[in-house]
């Protein structure tokens, strides 16, 4: 269905949690009628007659009561806005009860709770930004590394809009001057050569190619989650690394402490990246063993596991279980799968509880271990593909068929097969790159980006 945009949106914009500032944000046209329903300038002050962007201080009014709690008011009164609309910012204490107060009253005098996204998907319908843009917006919200805001930043001020819209004026002018041509052959107007022709889209062939590198060092930057196995000597990890990664890289024995150091593999879990890690096998403390080697091995271990989104303990289903790994079953402070291995072997495991059974050498387990794995990883911080390498993931298509759209181009100029033909591919063209910037969208589309957003953004 159509987006309404001639109604009042408004939510909580600061982060969860009490901090010693809250923002409350609205956009639409009775944003006055709103703010004058809890916001009292100091000293007074009529706000209809604002005209320009503005920072006024006064008090809130949550309740029946006087105002009194402290308050600036950021208003843009009229579409010099980021959703070229209305909108304010009322800065306050940042106590969640208080924020909560302050919007309920606002929604009673006029305005309703933004959806997830609403505030940048409004500037995108304006225009403001672009498809592109709107991306980098959460890939700001969601960048969990330095690498990943500038990446970001870089986006959000049109580090991939500005490339992308001379692109597309470019074959505009090229396509309204061959459609000329054709439409009114008898009129004495200028006729692109071949050479221009060809000179034209080969630039815009070399354009395309470097908006696809841009894309890939994109979709690099995006971390993928870690997971890191751990357990007892010789529960099986190594094999279930092994059968998990599909191939052999950890050296499997079925003598304990055959692993010292630690083994990673990438793994694809349907289109969701995550490192897997092989770890050393947790010791209990006065084990046999070399001990210098013994140490080290612990101790990377150890760092391995506080470094990851998500563990599997690994549990042998052949053998009682310790009571280090009853104490690992309750601690409360890590996020785990609990997986029992070796079930092809006679059960002996009293384990009171298990999120996955599986058997390396038979491959049972596997597949359900593989979805349920990427159903934990999925809402952790790295799972996150962020909106700049979402960016990457959205238009890879597109810009792989405009380039495959100028490339027939050039091929029908050589073969001399009409100037209709050039226009229909370089229209074809136009519309892929159209997609990207979202000059052509689907209300589909949409949903799946601006869903992604918290609300208040």
């Amino acid at each position: 269905m159509p987006y309404v945009l001639d109604d009042t949106i408004a939510a909580v914009a600061s982060p969860p949690g009490g901090a010693a500032r809250g923002i409350v944000r609205l956009s639409g046209p009775r944003v006055l009628d709103c703010l004058r329903a809890c916001f009292q300038a100091v000293p007074h002050r009529d706000l209809s007659a604002v005209a320009r962007p503005t920072a006024v201080a006064g008090r809130l009014q949550c309740d029946d009561q006087p105002p009194r709690l402290p308050c600036e008011l950021y208003l843009w009164p009229r579409t010099r806005s980021y959703t070229a609309q209305p909108v304010a910012e009322l800065h306050t204490l940042g106590s969640p009860p208080l924020l909560a107060a302050v919007l309920a009253r606002i929604c009673r005098a006029g305005a309703r709770l933004a959806e997830p996204g609403e505030f940048t998907l409004r500037a995108f319908l304006a225009r403001r930004i672009d498809l592109t843009q709107a991306e980098a917006v959460l890939g700001v919200i969601d960048a969990a590394e330095p690498a990943q805001l500038d990446a970001a930043l870089e986006q959000l001020a049109g580090g991939l809009a500005r490339p992308l819209e001379q692109l597309r004026r470019r074959l505009l002018e090229l396509l309204a001057e061959l459609e000329a041509g054709f439409d009114f052959p008898d009129e004495d107007l200028p006729r692109l050569t071949a050479d221009v022709l060809a000179r034209e889209l080969r630039e815009a062939g070399r354009a395309v190619a470097r908006l696809v590198r841009q894309m890939e060092g994109r979709t690099e930057s995006a971390p993928a989650a870690r997971v890191v196995l751990v357990g007892a000597p010789n529960a099986g990890k190594s094999s279930l690394f092994n059968a998990l990664a599909r191939g052999p890289q950890a050296l499997v024995s079925d003598q304990p402490r055959t692993t010292r150091d630690y083994l990673v593999a990438e793994l694809d879990l349907d289109g969701l990246k995550c490192r897997l890690v092989d770890t050393a096998g947790v010791e209990p403390s006065g084990s046999a063993g070399p001990a210098d080697l013994e140490q080290a091995a612990q101790q990377m271990t150890s760092r391995q596991a506080r470094g990851s989104q998500l563990r599997l303990l690994c549990i042998d289903a052949g053998r009682p279980i310790s009571e280090w790994e009853r104490r690992q079953l309750t601690d409360p402070s890590v996020r785990q799968l609990v997986v029992l291995t070796k079930i092809d072997r006679p059960r002996q495991s009293d384990c009171p509880r298990y999120d996955v059974a599986t058997s390396s050498v038979r491959g049972e387990g596997l597949d359900v271990l593989r979805q349920t794995l990427r159903q934990a990883l999925i809402g952790t911080d790295s799972a996150h593909t962020g909106g700049v390498a979402g960016s990457a993931d959205r238009c890879r298509e597109s810009l792989r068929r405009a380039a495959q759209d100028l490339a027939r181009a050039r091929i029908a100029l050589r073969r001399g097969r009409g100037e209709e033909l050039l226009a229909v591919e370089i229209r074809s063209a136009l519309d892929e790159l159209g997609h990207v910037v979202g000059a052509v969208y689907t209300e589909d589309v949409l949903e799946v980006i601006f869903s992604r957003f918290c609300i208040g953004k």
